[in-house]
């Protein structure tokens, strides 16, 4: 049924209620992991800080880089919300892709987007932060942020797919009218 009303709105419409579920999905992502951040122990978090890149999370190590590329001096705000919005996007773009081929997956539903955010954690957390050096191996990190990004991403990803879901229902219902008001 989703492919269907996936297809019946476009690829364009496809991609854009991807990036809205994947707003809505890093905003999930990270209520859950503030969550769990404020409930370790301040020993295991100061470990967190101390191997990270400059002591930050990686969208905002990344947002030093392009700082420094651009030989921009930014205030401590500024730094934040462009470290923010880097954050976000991290979390928008795979969230379009997905809605273009979920369908293809082999389960539907939460369980499909709970593979989503499994893969999302793996690939970013435990690959891509580590290879592109905005965070520290993985074997650097206690075990309660492996934990925590594990869970925080399984957040994201049924999020994503319950938003795209609810998104579609109105997009066919849209469509639906529009053709009964045709006839």
């Amino acid at each position: 049924m989703a492919a269907t009303r996936t297809n019946e709105a476009g690829t364009g419409m496809t991609l854009l209620m991807g990036a809205a579920a994947g707003e809505v999905a890093v905003w999930a992502l990270d209520r859950a992991d503030w969550f769990m951040w404020n409930r370790i122990d301040e020993k295991t978090r100061e470990r967190t800080r101390s191997v990270r890149p400059g002591g930050e999370p990686p969208a905002h190590v990344l947002a030093s880089v392009a700082e420094r590329a651009a030989g921009l001096d930014l205030s401590e705000r500024q730094h934040k919300l462009g470290g923010d919005l880097i954050h976000y996007s991290i979390g928008v773009a795979p969230a379009a892709a997905y809605a273009l081929f979920r369908d293809k997956l082999p389960v539907a539903g939460p369980a499909r987007g709970a593979l989503y955010g499994l893969g999302m954690f793996l690939l970013q957390d435990e690959g891509l932060n580590s290879v592109s050096g905005l965070g520290a191996k993985p074997t650097d990190y206690p075990w309660q942020d492996h934990a925590r990004g594990l869970i925080a991403h399984v957040v994201y990803g049924v999020t994503t797919e319950l938003v795209l879901n609810a998104l579609e229902t109105v997009v066919a219902g849209t469509l639906d009218e529009g053709s009964a008001t045709e006839t």
